[in-house]
């Protein structure tokens, strides 16, 4: 393990915070009654996150348009970072003052509540990349599929896979994230993370604790409920604070033709067999062994099942569409819906890719 100064950063999961907030010293999840007020500590504190060179705010913004599912209701401040140094220094800011905070990317691989989110949400649009060698250096603000294409300029092959990802370089490593037979772990050979003292600190793979579609930092987040359920976490939730920065991803030299084929041969993979023409989160839960999620749910004859707007996709049974008008809750329910079908007719115990964040206190499952 080595340490290194500098700021680079960046995140598409949930980051570190302490659980007290500036309106609430509890930090307990409680329904939005009203919007943030003037005057409110919220609203000092925007003032002050504004001050912060390349970092913009906003109080009460909605979520619906920062997640690839397009819904969610408001947080009480959302901010924007383009740089790495200023993703720092709010970053240290929140854990400074015990303030709840989430940092997340592009948003797919999430679910709001249609509550929103009590506290401070960061989103990482830093998105720095440099070629040192045979290996692509991403910060974690990069979309996966960005960097896919920017390895296959540069005559690198292993990172095609990332094409199929709609997340960021910071959420794949969180997530080890994968498709098309390979994943992240493949390919990854160290990442730098943001410790709670501040100090950046580059870690190798092997000590990241990859495994299907997890990793060490994964499974430190989320509250309660038995394995496979879904795993909520407020902006406050995590008692532990570590935050992934860049990535370093370890490729192989090719003719940049023979990648291009390979990402042309994936684009039309999921034109044909997945729903890109309306809003998702992606894969709602991880394939159990030996078997497919969307096999078993499509057994169940759930395919074209709808709640409210959302939809099992006729296309992929693991994708939940948002065919116009959905809400947060509305997919929850047809993901209930399907886990439990699956759980009746398979004994099969589907566990959720998805994470739920936000202030679910108000949402109850369907009754049967």
């Amino acid at each position: 393990m080595s340490r290194r100064g500098g700021t680079t950063g960046g995140m598409e999961a949930l980051a570190g915070a302490t659980s007290a907030s500036p309106a609430s010293a509890s930090g307990a999840a409680t329904s939005r009654a009203a919007p943030v007020a003037a005057g409110s500590p919220w609203s000092e504190l925007a003032a002050e996150v504004r001050s912060l060179d390349g970092v913009s705010a906003r109080l009460d913004a909605p979520m619906a348009g920062h997640t690839t599912m397009r819904v969610g209701g408001p947080a009480d401040l959302l901010a924007v970072v383009n740089e790495l140094a200023a993703l720092v220094r709010l970053v240290l800011l929140a854990r400074g003052r015990g303030l709840p905070h989430v940092v997340i990317g592009r948003g797919s691989d999430l679910l709001v509540s249609d509550a929103g989110v009590r506290g401070l949400v960061i989103l990482c649009r830093a998105e720095g990349w440099r070629i040192e060698d045979r290996c692509l250096v991403a910060d974690a603000g990069l979309p996966m599929a960005r960097a896919a294409t920017v390895a296959q300029r540069a005559g690198l092959s292993g990172l095609e896979f990332g094409l199929a990802i709609p997340g960021t370089v910071g959420g794949a490593v969180w997530a080890n994230a994968g498709a098309h037979g390979s994943d992240v772990a493949a390919i990854l050979e160290s990442v730098t993370v943001l410790e709670a003292n501040g100090e950046e600190i580059v870690e190798p793979t092997s000590a990241l604790g990859l495994t299907y579609r997890d990793s060490r930092f994964k499974r430190r987040v989320g509250e309660g409920g038995e394995e496979g359920s879904a795993r909520t976490a407020t902006a406050g939730a995590n008692d532990w604070q570590e935050l992934i920065l860049s990535a370093t991803f370890s490729l192989n030299p090719a003719a940049p033709a023979e990648i291009r084929a390979r990402l042309d041969e994936i684009r039309r993979w999921r034109r044909e067999h997945q729903p890109l023409d309306l809003p998702s989160a992606g894969s709602v839960f991880r394939n159990p062994p030996g078997d497919s999620a969307g096999r078993l749910i499509d057994a169940c004859g759930l395919k074209g099942t709808r709640r409210g707007g959302a939809v099992i996709s006729e296309n992929h049974a693991n994708f939940i569409v948002n065919a116009g008008g959905a809400s947060a809750s509305d997919i929850r329910r047809l993901a209930e819906l399907a886990r439990a079908a699956v759980a009746e007719r398979f004994g099969v115990d589907l566990v959720y890719e998805v994470q739920f964040i936000g202030d679910w206190s108000d949402w109850r499952p369907e009754v049967a």
